[in-house]
């Protein structure tokens, strides 16, 4: 399958940290309640969303957003790998393309990459 778009992206969980603590409402503009569940349940709330904002940053550059925030959700299948819900611009902008997506994070930093494939 040929390849649509690549995007990668890597965020600083402090940054993450900070914005939210500085901006109450950032959670609620950028991540779907399914996300902020999931970073709530977890003991690393910061690195969690980190990660989730990475993976949107890189879904938009593989797609060739910009889109709104909540267009991409970042969810875990039930063996726990991440993939994407599209909506809005998103959806459109993939028309029906296979979105991959690997996500990985630290201490420090939350990394993600998504490459974009179409049927031939």
């Amino acid at each position: 399958m040929p390849i649509l778009g690549v995007g990668t992206d890597i965020v600083e969980t402090e940054r993450i940290r900070e914005v939210c603590e500085r901006d109450g409402g950032f959670i609620e503009r950028v991540f779907t309640p399914t996300e902020r569940n999931y970073a709530d349940s977890k003991p690393s709330k910061y690195l969690h969303l980190a990660a989730r904002f990475a993976a949107k940053e890189a879904v938009a550059k593989a797609l060739g957003g910009p889109f709104g925030w909540k267009e991409v959700e970042v969810v875990n299948n039930a063996d726990g790998k991440p993939m994407v819900n599209l909506s809005g611009r998103a959806i459109e902008a993939a028309a029906g393309a296979t979105v991959h997506l690997s996500v990985s994070h630290t201490k420090h930093y939350a990394s993600a990459v998504a490459v974009v494939e179409v049927e031939e």
